[in-house]
């Protein structure tokens, strides 16, 4: 039977210090159980254990280690370098394991968060495989108001987001949970946009999707960013045909006009050399992978959130 079934969970051995299965685990850390094999494998980091019927068992000091590697490998450091620093990873003391114990194999989330409510990326993943909408939310909102749009969006939501797909990619399952998650984040972000009352500028900026790109959430995360500096902006949302594109911009004469791109299919930059030229003129911004070479003079590449809402910044002065 696989480590990750149910059965083989995370179920303490009796007598023992608690043992915990891989698929526990991974649910725990948010780390694919593929993912842990691979770790055992190239770096030696895994499970020191054997439960009586002969699985293979995490024991906390295991856990410790593993920790320490996933969030080393977060933090930018190349896995090999951070398996030899995670090897330096004491075992806890007795008083001290129930904090590295994984009580259920159900991946629920944290009853108390720590840092007032402000998961990591890996307790957010759980939380929203778990199809926790409350926490992911609620999460989500505590780390936007305390850090603000940038720093959650980088710090948080994007390496939540790679979890979420790596689990995807792995066992070809996860659509409701990433749906869920956007869904979640996008309620979060609109939040703070719809809270601006006093603009800084009178010319708002438009944001939207390219025609036919169905990820919006980048052009919400700009648009309560940009709210955040009291900059009012539209945002017409997933796949935006470029005629009501330049439409809006006819009515609105906006001071900046934002399209994002996500997947090549959608990043054809001729539409935008055909959009309205307008008195007094509209800054032209695209960002997103999705763009390919060619774009028109007018256009301008930012390349991420920061570089986008400096450019913006920039245009209003």
């Amino acid at each position: 039977m696989d480590e990750g079934t149910p059965e083989a969970g995370g179920t303490p051995i009796a007598g023992e210090e608690p043992g915990y299965g891989i698929g526990a685990v991974a649910r725990r850390l948010g780390v694919p159980a593929p993912t842990l094999r691979t770790w055992n494998l190239r770096y030696g980091i895994g499970p020191s254990r054997r439960s009586p019927g002969g699985h293979r068992r995490y024991d906390a000091a295991d856990l410790r280690c593993l920790e320490e590697m996933n969030r080393l490998i977060h933090a930018g450091v190349a896995p090999a370098d951070a398996a030899r620093q995670a090897f330096r990873v004491r075992r806890p003391a007795a008083g001290a394991r129930a904090e590295a114990a994984i009580d259920d194999p159900v991946p629920e989330p944290p009853a108390a968060p720590p840092d007032g409510g402000i998961l990591s990326p890996a307790m957010l993943a759980r939380a929203a495989i778990a199809l926790d909408a409350r926490t992911v939310g609620d999460a989500v909102e505590a780390a936007l108001d305390r850090h603000g749009v940038v720093r959650t969006w980088e710090g948080l939501v994007l390496p939540t987001f790679e979890l979420i797909t790596r689990r995807q990619e792995d066992t070809g399952l996860g659509i409701e949970v990433e749906h869920l998650f956007s869904d979640r984040l996008m309620g979060a972000l609109n939040l703070i946009t719809g809270r601006l009352s006093i603009p800084v500028h009178p010319r708002p900026v438009l944001v939207a999707c390219a025609e036919e790109e169905q990820h919006s959430l980048p052009a919400y995360a700009l648009a309560a960013a940009l709210a955040e500096r009291r900059v009012e902006t539209r945002v017409l949302g997933a796949r935006t045909p470029y005629s009501a594109l330049a439409e809006a911009m006819r009515r609105l004469g906006p001071a900046v006009v934002f399209v994002w791109s996500q997947q090549a299919e959608t990043g054809d930059p001729d539409p935008l050399g055909r959009l309205p030229r307008l008195r007094p003129a509209s800054r032209i911004l695209v960002g997103g992978p999705g763009w390919r070479d060619g774009l028109p003079p007018k256009a301008s590449l930012v390349t991420s959130l920061p570089g986008a809402i400096s450019a913006v910044m920039s245009a209003l002065r």
